[in-house]
């Protein structure tokens, strides 16, 4: 049976993305299934929330199971497709893989208010507040961390792609539309973000949608 995802906005929704970016570079096989969000639509509403109570995006659907979360979703794929390696066998790499994920997940909220994802906004720097200017040294240095720890056998933050490259991706998109300056290496891994080719595609997707969401290109 086919896995479905259930997604928003490529342009704009970075929760979305984590889960795809990790099946789509792994190599596990879904139908994805698209809700525009932030619509005045009711339909559009009532979608989402026929796939999840919740009325949340992303949504993954396998058979009788739903989880509606995107590090929840990872955790399951990582359980059900074993050989995609979704977090590192090391298991000291893995507990700091996790580690950083989870503060992902639940963190650096300055950052996501003040830079919102938006493929499509002309890349420009705006003036961040000092939590968000923390906000991207810590990221900045969880990457350096990373590498320098974990990263030595390939070129992304443990070697080979993991979950926490699809949990730190939308970051990547926001640290270059907003024009954030990044040391040597941080800069680098970004480089290698961008060549990956699902995080190719899925920008090529989110740049061809015309959908406009007006509070987030206000910024």
């Amino acid at each position: 049976m086919t896995l479905k995802l259930v997604i928003g906005n490529k342009n704009y929704s970075s929760w979305s993305m984590r889960p795809w970016l990790a099946m789509r570079a792994s190599h596990i096989d879904f139908e994805e299934i698209f809700v525009p969000l932030y619509t005045d639509d009711k339909a559009d509403k009532d979608r989402i929330v026929s796939f999840s109570r919740a009325g949340k995006v992303p949504v993954l659907i396998d058979g009788d199971v739903t989880i509606w979360d995107s590090l929840a979703i990872i955790e399951y794929l990582a359980e059900r497709f074993p050989d995609a390696k979704l977090w590192p066998e090391d298991r000291a790499a893995r507990a700091y893989a996790r580690s950083i994920s989870a503060e992902m997940h639940s963190g650096f909220v300055p950052l996501r208010s003040e830079c919102p994802m938006n493929l499509h906004r002309p890349i420009g720097a705006v003036r961040l507040s000092a939590d968000a200017e923390a906000n991207v040294a810590r990221i900045q240095n969880i990457w350096i961390e990373c590498r320098e720890r974990y990263g030595k056998s390939g070129p992304f933050l443990f070697g080979a792609f993991t979950a926490a490259d699809a949990m730190f991706a939308p970051v990547v998109h926001r640290f270059r539309t907003f024009a954030i300056k990044l040391e040597g290496q941080a800069q680098a891994y970004m480089k290698t973000m961008v060549a990956l080719p699902a995080f190719a595609e899925w920008t090529q997707a989110g740049l061809a949608e015309t959908f406009i969401i007006e509070r987030v290109e206000t910024i």
